[in-house]
């Protein structure tokens, strides 16, 4: 099983040069560790990769400031608190930073500017930019003035999203464990060294590992962050941020921590990126047994006669989510009709639907259009 680790590691991490390094605010609150992360990360940039590094730590580091042992509930408190600790984590890294000849470069992000079609490219703008320039590129959820993204997962999902945007190679999450363990009669036991698969028993085995009292995160964030991303085609790796050179440990595929292995040998393409992970639905589209069949197994486009109702109203070209009979969404897609249109001919073969709306596509949804995304 070592060996078998080792190989796996040096697959997929050796030769990665787009990576995202997360750091957690459990983490943080020991301030003697951004130094070391952060001569961790020159280290990479000067052996030719392009580094993002996804930070918590401001609501943290506001605690600390104002003396507050618990994490408040009040959410304009929390806000107050990430507005009081941003300013001190950046000067923290601006300092470690400058000491490698780089700047730390801020970018605050909510849900909304990784959904908008047009934030989200500024956004990969500002990032090549960045790296063009040399800079390393921070990044944290925008908590002053955001209130959907406190709720989103903590930063563990920031940082996939993140990645999956960036196609990174290489996720690796910082943590103050040394990877995900195994459960048995409610106890943990070993640290897993490769997950291929996530399963419901690595979720379980995750369940009730976070602390409220500084963070939102768990390892129940981790374990979806990891789902994103190795569905993405990437691969991710979470260990223990307070290990020595633990960056580089991974780096060179020593076995630490946990790392997550991709869901298939080729990454996802990036039109199909944007519709799985940032796109918005507009409505919905139940399919029958066979039409669900073909469109997991087969590769299918979706045909008008696999679809059995419609929910929501959308224009020609909208993203809608794909649903099976029992309301379970396992795809996306872009529809080639509107609602109105689709309504006129869901359950229909391709030689009825002309007769209907006098021209039209064959497929209600093309499968250069569509991703299975569950």
């Amino acid at each position: 099983m070592m060996k078998e680790n080792i190989v796996d590691r040096k697959k997929y991490i050796d030769g990665a040069k787009r990576i995202v390094v997360k750091a957690g605010t459990r983490l943080l609150t020991d301030k003697t560790l951004v130094s070391p992360i952060v001569e961790q990360i020159a280290s990479l940039k000067n052996n030719g990769a392009n580094v993002i590094l996804v930070s918590s730590g401001a609501v943290g580091m506001g605690m600390n400031t104002m003396n507050c042992a618990k994490r408040p509930s009040k959410l304009s408190s929390v806000q107050a608190l990430a507005a009081i600790g941003q300013s001190k984590l950046m000067s923290l890294y601006e300092r470690e930073c400058a000491r490698h000849g780089f700047h730390a470069a801020q970018l605050l992000l909510t849900a909304e500017d990784l959904k908008h079609r047009g934030r989200h490219l500024n956004i990969m703008n500002c990032i090549s930019e960045l790296w063009a320039q040399n800079n390393l590129p921070v990044i944290n959820e925008n908590d002053s003035v955001s209130v959907d993204e406190l709720k989103l997962g903590d930063n563990d999902t920031l940082a996939a999203l993140v990645a999956i945007m960036t196609r990174c190679d290489l996720t690796i999450i910082l943590t103050m464990v040394d990877g995900l363990r195994s459960a048995k009669d409610g106890r943990l036991g070993e640290r897993i060294p490769t997950v291929t698969k996530i399963s419901p028993g690595l979720v379980q085995a995750a369940s009730g590992t976070d602390n409220s009292e500084m963070s939102i995160g768990g390892m129940l964030t981790k374990i979806a962050a990891a789902e994103m991303v190795t569905s993405a085609g990437e691969t991710m790796v979470i260990a223990d941020g307070r290990i020595p050179q633990i960056i580089t440990k991974i780096m060179n595929c020593e076995d630490t921590g946990t790392i997550f292995l991709p869901r298939s040998a080729k990454q996802m393409q990036s039109k199909k990126r944007w519709l799985n992970f940032f796109s918005r639905t507009s409505g919905k589209l139940f399919v029958d047994e066979g039409a669900e069949k073909a469109l997991r197994l087969k590769g299918k486009s979706l045909l008008p006669s696999g679809i059995t109702k419609i929910e929501g109203l959308f224009n020609r070209g909208d993203a809608v989510s794909i649903c099976s009979l029992n309301n379970n969404s396992f795809a996306k897609g872009l529809s080639n009709y509107s609602s109105q249109e689709l309504s006129a001919i869901i359950g229909k073969k391709s030689c009825e639907i002309r007769k209907i709306l006098l021209s039209g596509d064959d497929e209600a949804i093309h499968r250069n259009n569509l991703v299975i995304s569950s």
